[in-house]
C-alpha cells in the first residue's frame, strides 16, 4: 500500500512540474493503474472545480470506454469542468468489484482536489446504459463521504426487477438465481431518500437495447422519487443507447443541446 501511495505521489509531483502550460492549454490526461482512472483536467484559465467521474456501460460484461468516457472529455473540459474515466473491474460473480471501484474513484477524486483544483463539493458522477446503474448506485447507496453532489444519467438501466430490466447486466451483476431482495436492493428507484443527489436522466422512449417499457417506467420513478426540479426535457432521437457520438445523434447534440 505504502508502494503505490509513493507511485501516486511521484506521479501527482511529476505531473504538477512538468506541465508548464499557459492559462488557457489543457493538461494532457494521465492514467492511474488498477482499476483505471483517466483524468482529463481543463485548462487552468477555464477550470471551474467541478469534476465528474463518468462510469461507462457494457453490460457488467466490457466497457465502451471511448463513446461512453474518453470522447466526452473535450466538451467537458471546454465547460472548465474535469472528467475522469472509470475503468471498473466486471463483476464475475462478485457484485461489490465495480461498486467499491467506483467508490474508491470517488473518493480519490476528493482526496486530489487541492492537486487537481477541484471543489470536493462539486464531484458528480455520470453513468451511460449499465454504467447508468453503477452510477446511480453510487448515488443511492454509497455512505456519505462517498456519495456524488449530483448524478448524470444517460439511458441508464435503474432497475433490477426482472420484468424491465436488461437482463444482461442484471444475470452479470447479480446473478441468474438473484433473490427478490438483491433484485429490489439494486432497483435503485426503490433506493432513492431524501439524500440521493439531484439527478439529470437522458433516455428514448423505443430503446432496444433495455426494454421500452421498463427504462423509461424505472427512469421516471427514480426522477420522481428524487424529489428534484428537472431541466426541460430533451426527446432524444430513435433507438439512442450508446449513439450519443455517433450519426444521426452528433447532428442532434449541435442543433437540439448546442453541444459541438
Amino acid at each position: 500500500m505504502k508502494q503505490k501511495i509513493s507511485s501516486l505521489f511521484v506521479l501527482l509531483v511529476l505531473l504538477l512540474t512538468g506541465l508548464q502550460v499557459s492559462a488557457q492549454s489543457t493538461p494532457k490526461p494521465f492514467d492511474i493503474e488498477q482499476p483505471s482512472l483517466r483524468v482529463f483536467l481543463p485548462a487552468p484559465g477555464l477550470a471551474t472545480g467541478r469534476a465528474v467521474v463518468a462510469c461507462p456501460g457494457g453490460g457488467y460484461s466490457g466497457l465502451a470506454v471511448n463513446h461512453e468516457g474518453y470522447d466526452w472529455a473535450p466538451y467537458f473540459n471546454k465547460q472548465g469542468i474535469a472528467l475522469i474515466v472509470l475503468k471498473y473491474r466486471m463483476p464475475k460473480g462478485d457484485r461489490t468489484l465495480p461498486i467499491s471501484d467506483a467508490e474508491a474513484a470517488m473518493k480519490m477524486v476528493r482526496d486530489s482536489a487541492d492537486v487537481w483544483n477541484l471543489n470536493p463539493n462539486d464531484i458528480g458522477i455520470m453513468g451511460s446504459s449499465a454504467g447508468g446503474h453503477l452510477a446511480s448506485t453510487i448515488a443511492t447507496h454509497a455512505p456519505e463521504a462517498l456519495r456524488p453532489n449530483f448524478q448524470i444519467l444517460f439511458y441508464p438501466v435503474i432497475t433490477m426487477d426482472k420484468s424491465f430490466t436488461h437482463m444482461g447486466s442484471h444475470d452479470n451483476l447479480l446473478g441468474k438465481d438473484a433473490s427478490a431482495d438483491l433484485e429490489k436492493e439494486f432497483s435503485n428507484e426503490k433506493q432513492v431518500t431524501k439524500e440521493t443527489p439531484r439527478a439529470f436522466i437522458v433516455y428514448s422512449d423505443d430503446d432496444k437495447v433495455v426494454p421500452p417499457g421498463g427504462l423509461p417506467s424505472s427512469c421516471r420513478m427514480y426522477v420522481s422519487s428524487c424529489h428534484q426540479i428537472c431541466a426541460p426535457a430533451h426527446p432524444l432521437p430513435p433507438d439512442a443507447d450508446g449513439l450519443l457520438f455517433r450519426s444521426p445523434y452528433l447532428s442532434y447534440r449541435r442543433t437540439r443541446l448546442g453541444n459541438p
